[in-house]
């Protein structure tokens, strides 16, 4: 059997993949895509050399990337999601019946369309006729709105290439005047365990723009580093307390894990003091 080395630009050490099959390989504009079949994890999306999702554990990132916010906003209906092209994040917001329309943005348009050949249970809700696909720059996107976006939604590849676009303070403030007064934001940070100074880097910068600037985490197996973090930011109110009971079908995700999720207080205050060291 063949191996994947993942090539994590970002990771200290290196994960190794069975391949049972190499069900597809291209390169777009924008990156190389491959999808291969492994015998634990089935379908795995790779892009650039790095692992985006499995069939067997997506649902633990893409839950902990979209419920939190979505049961901490008081009626998120207009929503914004970023990357992922997968359209896992697309599925896990139109679980909440509260939502009129998804602005699914994602650069890369071969993306999409290989997810719906090999992911079809991830990609199942692009196809809604609430989702509108703008297969476009994010940053570009948030430029020209104001105002009218309840939560966006950053579930983007690591912070590099076209991907840094979505991590600067510019970005930060095009996002606050795209949403409404009670807005909420979130975005990937990578890992506390390999990224700490990155995560302290986009919490400072979330700062300079947000009132309000919390960070929750979850266990990740297949991506490097396994604590990943999540930076999140609202305009109103704090994104720790739940506004709308949990009522959708989840796997991991549920009103005890969201509270749970979240940094403690003390330990957040030493991280972004840079008192943690390791």
């Amino acid at each position: 059997m063949i191996k994947l080395f993942e090539k994590d630009p970002y990771a200290p050490i290196q994960y190794v993949y069975d391949v049972k099959d190499i069900l597809h390989h291209s390169k777009s504009r924008f990156q190389e895509i491959m999808v291969i079949s492994n015998p634990y994890f089935g379908n795995m999306l790779i892009l650039d050399g790095v692992v985006q999702i499995t069939e067997r554990d997506e649902f633990f990132y893409h839950e902990m990337l979209v419920h939190p916010l979505m049961h901490s906003h008081p009626s998120p209906e207009n929503i914004v999601v970023i990357g992922g092209g997968d359209g896992g994040a697309v599925r896990e917001v139109l679980k909440h019946e509260t939502v009129k329309r998804v602005y699914f943005i994602e650069i890369d348009e071969e993306v999409i369309e290989t997810s719906k050949k090999f992911f079809p249970e991830v990609a199942s809700g692009i196809g809604d006729s609430r989702v509108e696909i703008k297969c476009m720059d994010g940053a570009e996107f948030v430029k020209n709105r104001k105002g009218d976006i309840d939560v966006i939604i950053v579930d983007s590849t690591d912070i590099i290439g076209f991907a840094k676009s979505l991590f600067t303070v510019e970005f930060f403030k095009h996002v606050k005047d795209c949403l409404t007064d009670e807005g909420m934001f979130v975005t990937l940070s990578e890992s506390l365990h390999f990224h700490k100074e990155m995560v302290v880097e986009v919490q400072e910068s979330m700062r300079l723009i947000f009132p309000i600037v919390d960070l929750y985490t979850a266990n990740l197996a297949t991506y490097a580093g396994n604590w990943w973090t999540f930076s999140a930011s609202s305009k109103r109110h704090p994104i720790r307390e739940i506004r709308r009971p949990c009522k959708i079908q989840t796997k991991i995700y549920s009103d005890e894990i969201h509270v749970q999720s979240f940094v403690p207080p003390g330990f957040y205050k030493k991280l972004m003091n840079k008192e943690l060291k390791w």
